[in-house]
């Protein structure tokens, strides 16, 4: 039995101790389980993959007559090479077919790939107990494994990045590692001439706008200014940025306030304490981040603090009201700022 852990994944790939059998990504992160099965299949086809015979279904394809699996995988390459069949959007229909190859595959590498699937799902319990079958996990980067993905990124190709650009992007970009991916082949793409990216780089190529719309639901909501608030959050949401990171960052924002309040109430200016952050916030900020730490004292950043985390638990146990909850707690905080 070889059920494979979220974090074990990228390992496998490197080096899969199986080259025929039943492969399963699957996860909530479609971007993620189609890169999992396109770098599973270029490293099966080996060092020639022109030579490799790839048959590609889908599932609702496949799910009228599951039989087609079954003889796909049984049939005669007529020009040679490694025999793949890659099948996107599988279900459970697919089982009876599984059951028969799963033992003796022929020397086919079946790669599925599937929407998150609960442990007793019947096509995650058939791979998952196979011996010729590996169950490969695909679910959301957390903010560690996608900012390592970026500097990584741009460390392969020799380019220079300011300090808040990798921040900067994992607040423009969601967890989809599609998405992900394509953004950083267009940074590298516009970088590779100069070798070195900034802030502006990226919110000219990657926000639409999105990321300065996000610092200013941030400096509205601390600032109190409750009409700069509903035209950023109208522009934020319409760009399909996520309320729930939109919390979270909001959580973090006003933590950080707190934490530079302390040094404040020691006897340290706002603009003192802004200038020793590091990464510095960007200069178009400062004067409002300054405004911000004048008008919050300690408890009412502590209360501040307990409104965005009710809010961030709500949100995950009711996710159809979580633009209803972020505008809620966003404009009680920037009403909250206004009477200070």
């Amino acid at each position: 039995m070889t059920a494979l852990k979220a974090h074990e994944v990228a390992r496998f790939l490197v080096r899969p101790d199986l080259s025929e059998g039943i492969f399963l990504a699957y996860g909530p992160d479609g971007g993620l389980v189609r890169e999992t099965a396109q770098r599973l299949i270029r490293h099966l086809s080996g060092d020639d993959p022109g030579s490799a015979n790839v048959t590609i279904f889908d599932g609702p394809e496949l799910n009228a007559d599951p039989s087609q699996l079954l003889l796909e995988a049984r049939s005669v390459s007529l020009f040679g090479g490694k025999r793949i069949i890659r099948v996107r959007n599988a279900t459970k229909a697919l089982v009876m077919p599984l059951t028969e190859l799963r033992d003796d595959p022929g020397g086919t590498a079946i790669v599925l790939e599937a929407d998150n699937l609960p442990p007793r799902d019947a096509l995650r319990a058939l791979v998952e107990a196979a011996k010729l079958g590996r169950a490969l996990p695909c679910y959301p980067d957390t903010d560690e494994t996608l900012m390592a993905l970026m500097r990584e990124t741009f460390n392969h190709a020799g380019i220079r990045t300011d300090q808040d650009v990798v921040p900067t992007l994992r607040e423009i970009l969601g967890n989809d590692r599609e998405v992900t991916r394509r953004e950083l082949e267009k940074l590298t793409l516009y970088a590779a001439a100069s070798k070195s990216l900034t802030r502006e780089d990226v919110l000219l190529l990657c926000a639409d706008n999105g990321a300065l719309a996000i610092d200013a639901i941030l400096d509205a909501t601390g600032g109190g200014h409750t009409e700069k608030l509903e035209l950023a959050l109208n522009r934020a949401l319409a760009a399909n940025v996520n309320p729930q990171q939109l919390l979270s960052m909001l959580t973090t924002h006003f933590a950080n306030l707190r934490r530079w309040r302390t040094d404040v109430d020691g006897g340290k200016t706002p603009r003192s304490v802004l200038e020793a952050v590091k990464p510095k916030p960007h200069f178009s900020r400062i004067g409002a981040m300054e405004q911000q730490l004048r008008l919050w004292n300690e408890t009412a950043l502590g209360t501040a603090s307990e409104r965005l985390l009710q809010a961030v638990s709500d949100t995950r146990r009711r996710p159809a009201f979580a633009d209803a909850i972020l505008r809620r707690t966003t404009l009680s905080l920037c009403m909250m700022a206004a009477t200070f």
